[in-house]
């Protein structure tokens, strides 16, 4: 069996070009649509979906909000939020009340799909725009501790005891931000290529998803964060 999703978004229109896309996903099934976040509750009890898409600008409960009362009702439940916010605050916020993903709505057809299938496998997943962001500002960070940080100090060095060359530059790519598909634009490879690299990149790293790879080699000194 696949993910059962709920959807749940104020913008219809929105709303069904979601719907559009993961409907030709074998792996997806949407049993239920919603406008508002005080609906998730009787939704998700009425239809036991593995996924919820949340928006996180809706009248009258937000969708942090929403998410905050559903995982506490149903802690098992995955949720995935929807937003036009690349802010940290707005990132961390959502991630401190228990959703495990966070998407941009400028995201491409394969990173919802990821994002779901990572999610759903119990992982969590970031827009590349955000994760870029938030090592940026962890290395901002990690170098004004007076100077004394190992990160201020460290050699940008490739991994080669651990990856591939190739692995190597997707995973630099990964680190500024890119997609898929724009790893894929810029090594001129396909996508499924990119997929194969980033998994085996994943399983070399023994990291969950590419967030925490990125995190990891910025602690390493693997990649270079402008």
């Amino acid at each position: 069996m696949g993910a059962r999703i709920v959807l749940i978004d104020d913008h219809k229109l929105f709303r069904e070009g979601i719907k559009r896309i993961l409907d030709f996903e074998e792996d997806f099934e949407v049993v239920a649509e919603g406008d508002d976040g005080n609906q998730s509750i009787d939704l998700v009890r009425t239809y036991h979906p593995d996924v919820v898409l949340m928006d996180i600008n809706m009248p009258s409960i937000n969708g942090v909000e929403a998410t905050k009362n559903l995982v506490n009702q149903f802690p098992d439940l995955k949720v995935i939020i929807l937003s036009i916010h690349d802010d940290e605050n707005y990132v961390t916020h959502a991630l401190k009340t228990g959703a495990q993903g966070y998407l941009l709505k400028e995201m491409e057809t394969d990173e919802l799909i990821d994002a779901i299938k990572v999610v759903y496998n119990g992982g969590s997943y970031l827009h590349p725009k955000i994760t870029h962001n938030l090592v940026k500002e962890y290395r901002r960070l990690a170098n004004g501790n007076n100077g004394a940080n190992a990160l201020k100090r460290a050699e940008h060095r490739k991994p080669l005891h651990l990856l591939t060359r190739r692995e190597c530059e997707v995973l630099q790519l990964l680190a500024d931000g890119k997609s898929n598909r724009g790893v894929a634009e810029s090594l001129y490879i396909s996508e499924k290529t990119v997929k194969n690299h980033v998994s085996n990149i994943l399983q070399k790293m023994d990291a969950n998803d590419r967030t925490q790879a990125v995190v990891q080699a910025i602690k390493n000194g693997w990649v270079e964060v402008q």
